[in-house]
């Protein structure tokens, strides 16, 4: 078994090249939920939707996000109603955030939540929270905290960060299944997500460096020089002191990485990495960088 961890769209769309060489029930998905919200008495989880969608077959692959053919009933008749919904959200993905809100509210776990709505959707693949308490990844800006979705959805990523902030009750432990899933992989890969707001929120789970040790681990970088390949990682990277390019995403994973690849066209030089095409904007690309990797960990 091989077991991601992920967030966003960059580990995503390598997973689905992953889906070339491994069964669907030869992958286990660790997923960042520290995006996760209530909205409009709903729970949206999109880093565990994404996946969900992608290995159901329903995922829109056009913006990675949400269902492809989704309409957008609801949401339009909110906003006839002034509602305060700042997240388009499709009509058949709303259903899948009412079933998880009232599984919730009804006691049972995100993790059994998922496998609930894995198994209703025919998705053989494991696809697990990162935790079960909730977390939150907050930005100050402007001397006030917004959850990262107002800050990314709302404001494009527009606004200047003072501070990246991880909030929650209790302090996250990663789940049993969690740790198991990693103890038990052939090797784990950190894909091509935002080391901020996508992979940080899992290592800082209780528990999850130490297993992470105790395995191969290969990491992708999301950064070609100085820019992520999509999204907002440079700015999140700085705001946390970090350089927005892949020897600063080496370094936050150095302590338990056996492996480093970056992008051949990176200008940015780093000792040890391995180079590969990452750029999985070309059909192909994402089947071809997952069996290299595969080749890598498999040592052939």
């Amino acid at each position: 078994m091989i077991t991601f961890l992920s967030g966003g769209t960059g580990t995503p769309k390598l997973i689905r090249g992953m889906r070339h060489h491994l069964a669907d029930h030869e992958i286990a998905v660790v997923v960042n939920t520290a995006e996760d919200l209530w909205i409009s008495g709903n729970f949206l989880s999109p880093d565990i939707d994404t996946l969900i969608y992608l290995f159901s077959g329903t995922l829109d692959t056009d913006s990675w996000w949400g269902l492809k053919g989704d309409t957008f009933s609801t949401h339009q008749e909110l906003e006839r109603m002034g509602g305060d919904e700042f997240i388009t959200i499709g009509d058949r993905d709303r259903a899948i955030h009412i079933m998880r809100g009232e599984l919730l509210r009804k006691g049972m776990t995100l993790t059994a939540t998922t496998a609930h709505l894995c198994t209703s959707l025919g998705v053989g693949a494991r696809i697990l929270p990162m935790a079960d308490t909730p977390v939150e990844t907050i930005i100050r800006t402007g001397g006030r905290e917004i959850h990262f979705q107002e800050y990314w959805v709302s404001h494009r990523g527009a606004l200047p960060i003072e501070e990246v902030i991880r909030k929650w009750d209790d302090p996250p432990f990663a789940t049993p299944d969690v740790l198991s899933a990693i103890r038990s992989a052939e090797a784990v890969i950190i894909g091509p997500s935002n080391p901020i707001t996508s992979i940080l929120p899992i290592l800082e789970c209780r528990g999850v460096r130490e297993a992470l040790r105790k395995v191969p681990v290969v990491a992708v970088s999301p950064f070609i020089g100085d820019a992520p390949v999509s999204g907002p990682a440079a700015s999140l990277m700085r705001a946390r002191g970090y350089q927005p390019n892949s020897a600063a995403t080496r370094e936050l994973y150095h302590e338990f990485l056996d492996h480093f690849i970056q992008d051949s066209r990176d200008p940015v030089e780093v000792t040890g990495a391995i180079r590969m095409d990452t750029l999985m904007s070309s059909p192909g690309v994402d089947a071809s960088l997952a069996s290299a990797i595969l080749s890598l960990i498999r040592g052939v």
